[in-house]
């Protein structure tokens, strides 16, 4: 479809006068994004039809990824990009007096995912659908989203996420393809025509009804579909006998505990009803999707027993896990098929990604919640674990210690992801890192059973977003150096090498840093009325806030230069800005509390003027969000990638600040591993421990923490700190991270690794002075970084995993 300015203006204005009857000049800026909104996926409404039309006259295999998030965020300036018209949309509004950064500035970011998992699924569907590949994201509405982050006196405060307040213009209803979904109730089984059939019997019967968001492919007239399940009553059910005789609460209390289920990303687990929440979450997004699934391929007269040659599930992490055992019910007690044709076709239909090897998001589920909610699913997973067992007992007879650590259900749990895996043909890590702990330490009783199951897919970002979006100073320069083939094809970027020691390169880049970070103070003092200084280093950290990721190492070593400071004023350092953001589960107290801590290091340092001289500055930035992400990114100097070694699956951040030209201060974890190989060790600063290192403490239980604290004066210091009021708060607001660290042993090894951190941020410090040198390693890094392109690793997923 060929779109001019001619066409946008004229269109625009049609479609805000028939949606609200105003002229330009009286429509508030709302209604002209939602206008807009509306223009812009009309315009792709005639691919996505055209995409699904194809689907299906060819019967093409189709992939299904199963998240229960995806980190979507803005639409407006994404679709308009991947369509071709940003420009000429840009241009077009103009003319008409609307500027289209206000008009992105007025969408919410779309509150359906927290971190690096929601926001790689996202990453994923852009590739699939810009590789022509037929790839379907299948996830949860949320109503309100995980939540709004306020920072109120340093504290976190979470309030709900309203995204969907003033509706969702991407989003398109489909009553027509509802399904139903059964908790609870009883299951008993008869013999009928020689086979057993199970009976479900006084159940509950919610409806799944589902929404679909067109998924546009770069420069491509592909538009795949990203479904999200919202959780509703019955027609039936809602009880206005009950409401009549003004009994309003009661009759409307079904009706809220069915919509719970797709009102909150992540309920708080650490009470009983939140767990059965998140279970009821997870077992409705597994049923709605796969019962739409097979309804279609039904509908279009493919084969069920032939299904796994049209279809591809990918399990996103151990949420979605129940795939297996649903799409195994549906088989046996609807399509009538045994049960060793329905595991067959199962396991080579789902696939699983593992993200993580914290026993923490390895979910396990009480036997009795499960038994007592999900009645015939439970059958069915203690069947597949009883037929599981005896495999492992006849490929290791008398070995009950393996038996037990490999079985799904043991000691009155279900092991998620053990079922993921037995369910699967293929398991895979996400960065060569964590696919070798995975083999060969965490799941290597499975790696040995399973030959050729679990392999590596090392995450990726879309380069779309992240560069040409996020940094359209950045992408000019590219584009004029050298040409535009890398947006298509983003490994073209390593052309950019060539330039790395290119003095007028170097100048261009710096000059485009600088512009960036220019626009955020501008930003930053409009939205959160805050001073920054856009000459100093730009330093950041954002990302969930959790223990291994080491929020606090970071905050010790502010803490560090800011006692320095205070011995000696005029101590040469260049000025630095440290940049926080992320949100801590609300249930996770400590995360919290060193949210609290950061902020009140913030409030000392930033108020001692006498002290600093305008050398430190330290800002936490509340509710994280990719459309912050885009904004933060571009401008960093410094990427903190600094978790425990071992314990990060892979990181994405990592990836986006790298394509940026940020330079990366890491230890040898998770994807940071593969930047260093990809940069050479004289473009990023390692430091801390080792996986060896790590893992040997870990096993030997020979680490002291105490021992760290009473052997480095500075460490001493920092700690006491936590509990001597010189911060400025009570002596018992941090009294959990001191006992975190000195009376449970500093689990994530901060003390151990808090010199080595030091000294290489004293490197930093050292390699900005040179320039050129900067300038090198951040052209080295933009140029390196196209291996990392969720292209890239969209095409051997779909080549090694789904085959399509």
């Amino acid at each position: 479809m060929y779109i001019d300015k001619k066409n946008i203006k004229m269109d625009f204005i049609n479609e805000l006068t028939t949606m609200y009857s105003e002229d330009i000049d009286e429509a508030s800026n709302l209604h002209k994004y939602f206008a807009l909104a509306k223009l812009v996926k009309k315009y792709s409404s005639q691919n996505w039809m055209r995409t699904n039309r194809k689907y299906k006259n060819t019967k093409k295999k189709q992939v299904y990824y199963f998240s229960m998030e995806f980190l979507i965020g803005r639409l407006l300036g994404n679709n308009l990009l991947n369509l071709g018209i940003k420009d000429t949309c840009k241009e077009a509004l103009s003319e008409l007096g609307i500027s289209l950064n206000e008009l992105e500035e007025i969408e919410n970011d779309a509150g359906l995912g927290n971190g690096g998992l929601g926001r790689l699924a996202a990453c994923f569907l852009d590739s699939m659908a810009s590789l022509n590949i037929p790839g379907h994201g299948c996830g949860i509405r949320y109503y309100y989203g995980l939540f709004q982050q306020k920072i109120i006196n340093g504290y976190q405060v979470e309030i709900p996420d309203h995204w969907l307040r003033d509706g969702n213009m991407w989003e398109t209803r489909k009553e027509d393809k509802a399904v139903r979904i059964k908790f609870g109730g009883n299951v008993h089984s008869i013999m009928e025509n020689n086979s057993l059939k199970f009976i479900h019997e006084n159940y509950e019967e919610i409806l799944a009804v589902p929404y679909d968001t067109p998924v546009i492919g770069y420069n491509t007239d592909t538009v795949n579909t990203l479904r999200l399940w919202n959780a509703e009553t019955l027609d039936d059910d809602f009880d206005f006998a009950t409401f009549n005789k003004g009994q309003y609460s009661k009759a409307l209390e079904y009706k809220n505990s069915i919509e719970s289920i797709s009102q909150v990303l992540y309920p708080d687990d650490s009470k009983e009803e939140g767990k059965l929440l998140r279970l009821k979450q997870q077992y409705f997004l597994v049923s709605a999707g796969l019962q739409s699934i097979v309804r279609y391929y039904k509908k279009i007269n493919v084969p069920i027993n032939e299904l796994n040659k049209y279809i591809a599930v990918q399990i996103n992490d151990t949420h979605p896990s129940m795939a297996v055992a649903e799409l195994m019910r549906i088989l046996i007690d609807e399509e009538n098929m045994t049960w060793d044709e329905s595991f067959k076709i199962t396991t080579n239909i789902m696939s699983y990604t593992n993200h993580t090897i914290l026993s923490e998001a390895l979910e396990k589920w009480p036997i009795n919640m499960f038994k007592k909610l999900l009645p015939r699913i439970y059958m069915i997973i203690e069947e597949i674990n009883r037929r599981f067992c005896e495999e492992i007992q006849n490929k290791y007879p008398n070995d009950t210690k393996k038996l037990n650590d490999m079985s799904i259900i043991f000691n009155g749990e279900i092991k998620m992801a053990h079922l993921a895996i037995v369910g699967s043909h293929s398991v895979n890590g996400v960065a060569k890192l964590h696919t070798e702990l995975l083999k060969n330490k965490e799941l290597k009783n499975f790696n040995e059973f399973y030959s050729g199951k679990f392999n590596n897919k090392t995450n990726g970002i879309t380069h779309r977003r992240w560069l040409v979006k996020a940094n359209p100073r950045l992408t000019e320069i590219l584009c004029k150096t050298i040409g535009n083939q890398w947006i298509k094809n983003p490994l073209e970027l390593e052309k950019f090498t060539n330039y790395a020691k290119d003095l007028n390169i170097q100048n261009k880049i710096r000059e485009v840093k600088e512009k960036n970070k220019i626009d955020f103070c501008n930003y930053a003092k409009k939205i959160y009325d805050i001073d920054i200084n856009p000459y100093s280093i730009f330093d950041v950290q954002v990302k969930r806030l959790h223990a291994y990721k080491r929020q606090l190492l970071n905050a010790f070593n502010i803490l560090n230069l800011y006692y320095k400071l205070k011995e000696n004023p005029s101590l040469d350092i260049i000025p630095r800005t440290f940049f926080f953001g992320g949100k801590a589960a609300p249930g996770y107290y400590l995360a919290k509390q060193i949210i609290k801590f950061i902020n009140t290091v913030a409030v000392k340092i930033n108020n001692d003027k006498d002290a600093i001289h305008g050398k430190l500055n330290v800002i936490f930035l509340p509710n994280y969000s990719v459309s912050l992400a885009e904004k933060i990114i571009p401008c960093a100097d410094v990427s903190e990638q600094i978790s425990t070694a071992t314990k990060e699956a892979s990181g994405t951040g990592n990836m986006k600040f790298m394509m940026n030209g940020s330079i990366t201060i890491a230890t040898l974890d998770g994807a940071n591993i593969e930047i260093k190989e990809a940069v050479g060790d004289e473009n990023i600063i390692i430091f801390g421990m080792n996986k060896e290192e790590v893992l040997s403490l870990e096993e030997n239980k020979n680490y002291k923490a105490n021992n760290y604290y009473y052997s480095d004066s500075r460490l001493m210091k920092i700690i006491n700190s936590l509990v001597d009021n010189s911060l400025n708060v009570s002596s018992s607001e941090f009294k959990d991270i001191y006992s975190s660290l000195l009376e449970k042993n500093d689990e994530y090894f901060v003390l151990k690794d808090f010199d080595s951190y030091t000294k290489a941020q004293d490197k930093i410090d050292n390699l900005y002075r040179n320039k050129n040198k900067w300038q090198k390693m951040c052209i080295m890094n933009i140029g390196k970084s196209g291996i990392f392109s969720s292209d890239n690793t969209i095409k051997k997923y779909a080549k090694e995993i789904w085959h399509v």
